[in-house]
């Protein structure tokens, strides 16, 4: 019997194909796109060059494709929001890359500086915004494709927040 294990495997355990998965080709996890937009944004030299800031519009590039989601990287000069939005049937993975962000829901107001990473299901309406003196950059990971981008009015999310809250018993966040 051996002193450090009662179990011992006779031969080379990698051989067992069946304990092996394939190596996925593409992102297919909320962990994986996650992932995948941790290694495009260390990955500066992929998108650095690429960033422009337009005090008009904000700037928007889509950085890479693959089955079924995009990758998106967008400029904020200050001052510069999204508006109250959702993403339809897409979800998605976003991370501040440079400078900092704001994100507005109904469950109050998050700074958000580089290396942040939010997750978002299908629905989740928010409000992304540049409160700082500095330009930033961030990278927005949608699965499926982004096809569209509803927008909210601000009186409807909040008159839809005070209606759910009061059904529930909940104090309002301010």
């Amino acid at each position: 019997m051996n002193s450090d294990s009662d179990l011992q495997i006779a031969g080379d355990i990698l051989e067992v194909p069946h304990l092996l998965q394939a190596p996925r080709e593409h992102p297919a996890t909320v962990a994986e796109f996650a992932g995948l937009a941790r290694s495009v944004a260390a990955d500066r030299s992929a998108w650095e060059h690429l960033v422009r800031y337009d005090a008009t519009a904000r700037w928007y590039h889509r950085l890479r494709t693959g089955p079924g989601y995009e990758v998106w990287l967008l400029s904020w000069v200050p001052g510069q929001g999204s508006g109250r939005h959702d993403h339809g049937p897409s979800s998605g993975v976003w991370t501040v890359l440079e400078g900092a962000l704001t994100e507005r829901t109904e469950r109050g107001t998050r700074a958000l500086v580089p290396g942040t990473q939010r997750v978002f299901a299908p629905g989740y309406v928010h409000e992304v915004v540049n409160d700082t003196l500095e330009p930033a950059v961030s990278l927005h990971v949608y699965y499926p494709g982004l096809t569209e981008m509803p927008m909210h009015s601000p009186e409807c999310s909040a008159a839809a927040a005070r209606d759910s809250d009061a059904g529930s018993g909940a104090v309002p966040a301010r």
